[in-house]
């Protein structure tokens, strides 16, 4: 397990993650160190995947930065509901009926893409533009925003130009 800032991440090794069924997100149920999790692994472009540990599972699961665990995982059909930032949760609050639609019929799936570009930037003037492309774009129909790489690491708080930053290959 690995720090960076105030995260801490699993790391998969690479041949898990060849496993998995791609490059991109992939929801995974499974156990650290014996402890049930259900999460989304995140890619970390360079063709592998790494996952948040949060406080709760490092508690349950007797683990810090720097120890080793023993994780078990299967990917999994059933995606868990993303956490919507507040500026996105607002303005789907405030668009018309027929967004508000589309958000609730898109697969959970679905919504994890737009949170995760919505998400993508450090920017604040390029996230705000990005909620409200995202509404623009569900109003014309749109059901997931494109012209991103699925398969780069896009947490701002962990990446840079696309690959998961600060840990070793």
């Amino acid at each position: 397990m690995y720090r960076i800032d105030d995260w801490t991440i699993f790391r998969l090794p690479q041949e898990g993650s060849r496993k998995l069924p791609s490059r991109g997100q992939v929801a995974v149920q499974g156990t650290i160190n014996g402890h049930d999790f259900q999460t989304v692994l995140e890619p970390d472009g360079h063709s592998g995947h790494w996952m948040k540990v949060d406080q709760k599972l490092q508690r349950s699961a007797g683990i810090t930065a720097g120890d080793t665990a023993t994780l078990e995982i299967q990917s999994t059909k059933d995606w868990p509901e993303p956490r919507v930032p507040k500026d996105l949760e607002t303005a789907l609050a405030a668009a018309p009926q027929k967004i508000q639609d589309i958000w609730r019929d898109i697969t959970p799936m679905a919504r994890w893409e737009w949170v995760r570009w919505v998400n993508a930037t450090r920017n604040p003037d390029t996230r705000k533009r990005r909620v409200e492309v995202s509404i623009s774009k569900m109003n014309s129909g749109k059901r997931r925003p494109c012209c991103f790489d699925l398969a780069a690491c896009t947490d701002p708080n962990l990446s840079r130009s696309g690959r998961l930053a600060g840990i070793g290959q």
